[in-house]
């Protein structure tokens, strides 16, 4: 063996003693722990007094009777709940229906305030209102119907003094035809009633001024020329009998025929 293995298995000649000191004491404090333990358990014995005496006492009153628990209401049972069966897919073959169309909502019906009376004053301003209204139209109408009276008068006025004029007129110009007529010399073998159309230009004495203009020649010169000379010869013309019919320039038509 090495002689670092026979120094570990060497002890020190201090060590034995402090090992029998340590073991002493330890014996020591044990019976101590006992000696305490065995006194703390002993005790004196309890002393019982009697006391003695003639009736025994009153019996203690009865405990009350305390009901026992009712017991709680048994649950109410629960069945269990029976799922139905899941829906069979239909067939992708399977024509779908349509959705029915979502019925319309009805239209709320409108609330129709009730208007206000109107009070007693505002009936009569109104009525004042209409009133005046109403005379006012009246007026209008009364004042259409004088203007439209007004109007057919004057149209009346209007024909008449113009049928009075073309009428004098009229007798004016017959005047001067038939001294046309007086004057011409016709051809002899005229035929038909030609017309002839002359234009006469004249003082306001009557007298032709000038020669008288052909405007429309009746086709037959013979008979022309013979008017045309009657014209000359018929001056001065007679004058109408109210001079505002009297025209500087006169158209006249002449026929053989006619009187």
């Amino acid at each position: 063996m090495s002689a670092l293995t026979l120094n570990l298995f060497q002890r020190p000649e201090g060590g034995i003693g402090r090992a029998f000191a340590l073991s002493a004491l330890v014996h020591i404090v044990l019976a101590a722990v006992l000696f305490l333990g065995v006194r703390w358990q002993v005790h004196p014995p309890d002393v019982v007094s009697v006391d003695l005496v003639d009736t025994l006492p009153p019996p203690p009153p009865p405990a009350p009777v305390v009901e026992a628990p009712k017991p709680p209401p048994p649950a109410p049972k629960v069945e269990p709940e029976v799922k139905p069966p899941p829906p069979v897919p239909k067939p992708d073959i399977a024509i779908r229906e349509k959705p029915k169309p979502k019925p319309k909502p009805k239209p709320e019906p409108k609330k129709i305030e009730a208007k206000p009376k109107p009070d007693l004053e505002m009936q009569k301003r109104m009525q004042e209102q209409l009133a005046q209204e109403q005379r006012a139209l009246d007026q209008q109408r009364q004042e259409r119907q004088l203007r439209d009276l007004l109007a057919a008068q004057q149209a009346d006025a209007t024909r008449k003094a113009a049928s009075a004029r073309a009428s004098a007129l009229g007798e004016y110009i017959g005047r001067i035809q038939a001294k046309v007529r007086g004057n011409w010399i016709l051809p002899p073998d005229l035929q038909g009633n030609p017309e002839a159309i002359f234009l006469v230009t004249q003082l306001p004495t009557g007298e032709v001024l000038g020669e008288p203009k052909l405007l429309k020649s009746s086709g037959n010169p013979a008979y022309d020329d013979a008017v045309y000379r009657a014209i000359l010869k018929s001056s001065p013309l007679p004058l109408p009998s109210d001079r505002a019919l009297f025209s500087r320039e006169l158209k006249l038509t002449f026929r053989p025929r006619d009187k």
